[in-house]
C-alpha cells in the first residue's frame, strides 16, 4: 500500500485529504507545519508528499529540499495558490514532480499522485530494455520547424548534444527525438533529472556502487551509464552537479569507461550523451561554477528550445493536443476551447511553458461540464492576468490621457486585491479601503466577472 503525506497549515484540507485518500486505498498522514512534517519523515517513509508552498514556519520548496535528503525517492508535489505558479515551476527544477493549484479538485489530486507513483514504477523497471517512443507533437512556428530540422540533422550522428531552454519547453521530448530518429532508437533511452539528485546521490545514480561501498549501500548498484549501454543517456538539469561528479563525468566521456562507486573495476560503455539545462552554462562556466573543460566537451551541438510565448502560433495546437490527452486519463469528452478561452490561451505568457499549459487544460477538462471549456473553467489569475499585469510599454492602445490612465490603474489595483484575498470580496474591498457597495459599482463599471 503506497504512503502518502500531506503538509498543509489548514487542518480541514489535511482531513479531508487523508480521508479522501484512504477511501481509495492509500496509507495516508498529515502535518500542519514543516518542523513536524521533518521528524515525520525521518521516521516513516512515504512514496509521495504534498507539500503547500506556504506554511507558516517555511516554505514549501525549502521544505522540499529538506524532505529529499532523507528520502530522495519521495515524489514531491507543490500545492500552491495560482499567483505562486512562477515559484512552484521553478520548484520542479529543484526536485518537485509537479504541483496543484488551489482551490484542490479531489479528482486532480488522485490522477497527480497516480502520475507520480507510475513514474517511479517506470523508473524502477529494468532500464536495459528499450524504452517506448513517447508521444508529443511539433509545433507549427518557424521556431519549432527549425528545431526539428536541426534534430533531424545531429540525431543520425554520434555527437553530444547540449540543450538549452526555459524550464518546461519540452527539453526531454527534444532529447526523445533525437534518440528516435537515431540508430540507437531500438537501445533504452535512459533520462535522470540532475536538478532532483541531492551529492550523495548523484554518484551512485550515474556512475553506481558496489555493496558496502557508503552507508546504505546494502546492495550493488548498476549506474545509468550502465543501463544505457548501446543508447542514449539524457541529463537533465546538469548544471547542478557538484565539481567532483563533473570530473568523473569528464573522464566517462573522454575514456568511454566507468567504475561503481567503491570499485576499481571498469567497464566499457557506448553511451550518447544529450544534456539540459535552463540556465546558460556559458555563464556557470565564466563564474566558475561549471567545468570549462566538461563543457566544451559537451557542446559539439547545441540546441536552443524557444519558450511557448515566442511561438504564439503553436499555443493552440498544443492545447487541443493536452486537451486529448486529459479527455484520455479523465475519462472525459470535452471538444474544445471557446474562443474567449483561445484569446486568452494567446495573450497570457505561460512563463511556466508547455508544462503550466499542459496543467491548465487538464484542470479546466476536469472542471468543465459542456462540450467546451469557457472562461469559467479557467484559474481567475490567467483571466484576468493582462490587466493585473498591465504595462503600457507593452499597448501600442494604451491610453495616454489622465482619466483613462487612471481608471486602468485602478481596474489594476482591484483585481490585485481580488487574487490576493482568493475573490473574497469582503476583504478585497477592506484592502481597498472602501466598502462592499463600492466594490460592487467597480466590479460592474469594468466588466469585471467573477
Amino acid at each position: 500500500m503506497q504512503s502518502i503525506l500531506i503538509v498543509d497549515d489548514d487542518v480541514n484540507i489535511c482531513k479531508i485529504l487523508v480521508k479522501f485518500l484512504e477511501k481509495k486505498g492509500y496509507q495516508a498522514d498529515s502535518k500542519s507545519n514543516a518542523k513536524d512534517a521533518i521528524e515525520l519523515v525521518k521516521k516513516s517513509a512515504f512514496d509521495v508528499i504534498l507539500i503547500d508552498f506556504r506554511l507558516p514556519d517555511e516554505d514549501g520548496v525549502n521544505l522540499m529540499q529538506k524532505v529529499k535528503i532523507f528520502q530522495p525517492k519521495a515524489k514531491v508535489i507543490i500545492i500552491t495558490g495560482y499567483s505562486d505558479v512562477k515559484i512552484a515551476v521553478k520548484a520542479m527544477k529543484t526536485g518537485a514532480f509537479d504541483y496543484i493549484t488551489k482551490p484542490l479538485q479531489p479528482d486532480e489530486i488522485l490522477f497527480t499522485i497516480k502520475e507520480a507513483i507510475k513514474h517511479e514504477e517506470k523508473k524502477s523497471v529494468d532500464h536495459s530494455k528499450p524504452v517506448s517512443k513517447t508521444e508529443f507533437i511539433i509545433g507549427k512556428s518557424a521556431a519549432a520547424k527549425k528545431v526539428v530540422q536541426h534534430i533531424d540533422l545531429v540525431a543520425p550522428t554520434n555527437m553530444t548534444v547540449i540543450i538549452k531552454g526555459d524550464t518546461g519547453t519540452g527539453k526531454e521530448y527534444a532529447a526523445r527525438m533525437i534518440h528516435d530518429k537515431s540508430k540507437r532508437a531500438d537501445k533504452p533511452f535512459v533520462a535522470i533529472d540532475c536538478g532532483s539528485l541531492t551529492n550523495e546521490l548523484a554518484g551512485s545514480e550515474l556512475f553506481g556502487h558496489e555493496k558496502g561501498a557508503f552507508t546504505g549501500a546494502v546492495n550493488a548498484k548498476a549506474g545509468s551509464f550502465e543501463y544505457g549501454q548501446g543508447g542514449t543517456l539524457f541529463l537533465d538539469e546538469i548544471g547542478n552537479l557538484n565539481y567532483e561528479i563533473q570530473v568523473k563525468l569528464l573522464r566517462v566521456l573522454q575514456e568511454r569507461k566507468v567504475s561503481r562507486i567503491g570499485s576499481n573495476k571498469e567497464k566499457d560503455i557506448d553511451v550518447r550523451v544529450i544534456v539540459a539545462s535552463n540556465d546558460d552554462l556559458k555563464e556557470k562556466v565564466t563564474d566558475g561554477r561549471f567545468r570549462e573543460d566538461l563543457y566544451h566537451r559537451l557542446n559539439e551541438f547545441n540546441l536552443d528550445i524557444a519558450p511557448i510565448r515566442d511561438k504564439k502560433e503553436d499555443i493552440l495546437t498544443f492545447a487541443q493536443h493536452f486537451l486529448k490527452l486529459a479527455n484520455r486519463d479523465l475519462g472525459k469528452s470535452v471538444k474544445g476551447l471557446n474562443k474567449d478561452v483561445e484569446k486568452i490561451f494567446l495573450k497570457y505568457p505561460w512563463y511556466g511553458n508547455l508544462r503550466e499549459l499542459k496543467n491548465v487544460v487538464k484542470r479546466s477538462v476536469l472542471l468543465c461540464n459542456s462540450d467546451f471549456i469557457s472562461k469559467e473553467h479557467l484559474p481567475h489569475e490567467i483571466v484576468y492576468y493582462n490587466y493585473d499585469s498591465f504595462e503600457e510599454e507593452d499597448d501600442p492602445n494604451a491610453a495616454t490621457d489622465l482619466k483613462s490612465t487612471a481608471e486602468m490603474a485602478e481596474k489594476k489595483a482591484i483585481i490585485k486585491a481580488l487574487n490576493e484575498t482568493d475573490y473574497n470580496k469582503t476583504k478585497a474591498a477592506k484592502l481597498l479601503n472602501i466598502d462592499r457597495k463600492t466594490l460592487y459599482n467597480k466590479l460592474n463599471e469594468y466588466k469585471i466577472d467573477l
